[in-house]
């Protein structure tokens, strides 16, 4: 048969099909990161790791129609191929510009098209943005569910974005005992809807605003910032230090983020979401990589190269999801969790909501062709 036809879900359909049920979205990302740890995926670049191909502008362009850069305007292009349970292939392909925000538009609009793995032919095309932030939010899940004590009960977020919401939805999915969240936001704004939605989702908890980010880390158990900013110079980078920690903190770092010396120490552990992802990242920039790429994982690959940590160190969180390096070590141990995003998340995440699609009747279906014109 020639004939091939696909499924188009919009947001709506997303969600309908399950898009938003954390619990289930890191479950599928602890499963994701088994596979990660197998060796079962594929994503671009050289070493199969690399988060994918951007287009960027320049700060002046001779053409009047080139945009000219300006903070996160790109475009940018997430393949992956992932095993398992799922053996789907697909892509994330998003532009991005933060002035979108003047308009009432997200920062970036994403779209992720599913394939099927051998004949390359479209299963579904389908809005990303939910798709995206779950699937960004599920991993500090995972993170908590490894690395986090198991009593942790105050949550303190930095920047009370989607991101932030996410985030403390899949901890609030993997740490039952969390009953407070300290939050420290740029404007009234951002904290009032930040408020909104967890008095919505999670009535039973406390929601406390703080003045400064230092009140945000003081006695939290869970530590995580969610901001946005220019990049370039880690000395503008949110900082967190260490004698604002408690013992057993775990840090969930989906954004910019530096660390001060204490933090360095080999007794903080530090662990990232894919190891060949910060190798990739590393290839890519210029030393130091920190600078370009202000995820703190970018900081341990500079510390590996300039001598001051030993890459033995480095934790790889498809390991530990594997069973095959210890999760947590004690109730006082600091861990750090790098998270850089992976199109295989995309993929693994888009198979399940497809499938949840197509078992529940959902989308509107799409025919390529009955037969291609050209064969």
């Amino acid at each position: 048969m020639t004939s091939i036809d696909f499924r188009y879900l919009s947001e709506p359909d997303m969600i309908a099909a399950g898009v938003t049920d954390m619990a289930a979205c890191v479950d599928a990302m602890q499963e994701t990161f088994v596979l990660l740890h197998s060796g079962d995926y594929r994503m671009a670049g050289t070493n199969s790791d690399s988060h994918g191909a951007m287009v960027t502008f320049p700060d002046e362009s001779p053409f009047e129609t080139m945009p000219k850069n300006t903070a996160d305007r790109r475009f940018m292009a997430m393949p992956a191929y992932l095993g398992g349970s799922f053996g789907t292939s697909g892509m994330k392909w998003y532009g991005s510009n933060i002035a979108n925000r003047e308009k009432g538009l997200p920062r970036s609009i994403l779209m992720f098209m599913l394939n099927d793995t051998d004949t390359g032919a479209p299963l579904a095309l389908m809005s990303a943005n939910l798709l995206s932030a779950y699937r960004t939010g599920a991993v500090p899940g995972v993170g908590a569910r490894f690395l986090a004590r198991e009593d942790a009960q105050v949550v303190g977020i930095v920047g009370p974005g989607v991101m932030a919401r996410t985030s403390l939805a899949a901890f609030m999915a993997t740490c039952p005992k969390i009953d407070t969240v300290k939050v420290k936001g740029r404007s009234r704004g951002s904290l009032d809807n930040f408020a909104g939605w967890v008095a919505q989702e999670y009535p039973q908890l406390t929601v406390i605003e703080v003045d400064d980010v230092e009140d945000a880390v003081r006695d939290s158990d869970i530590v995580t910032y969610c901001t946005s900013g220019e990049i370039g110079d880690p000395s503008t980078y949110p900082l967190v230090r260490r004698d604002w920690l408690k013992p057993g903190a775990f840090l969930s770092m989906p954004a910019s983020c530096e660390i001060d010396e204490g933090l360095k120490a080999s007794d903080v552990r530090k662990v990232v979401d894919n190891i060949g992802l910060y190798d990739a990242w590393f290839d890519e920039t210029e030393y130091p990589s920190h600078n370009s790429i202000p995820i703190i994982g970018c900081k341990f690959m500079d510390m590996i190269h300039d001598g001051s940590m030993p890459r033995e160190e480095l934790v790889d969180l498809g390991a530990v999801a594997a069973g095959a390096v210890e999760g947590r070590r004690n109730d006082d141990e600091i861990v750090i969790l790098s998270v850089g995003g992976m199109p295989v998340e995309d993929v693994a995440w888009g198979t399940v909501v497809y499938r949840n699609a197509v078992e529940r009747g959902i989308g509107t279906p799409l025919n390529l062709w009955e037969s291609p014109a050209l064969s």
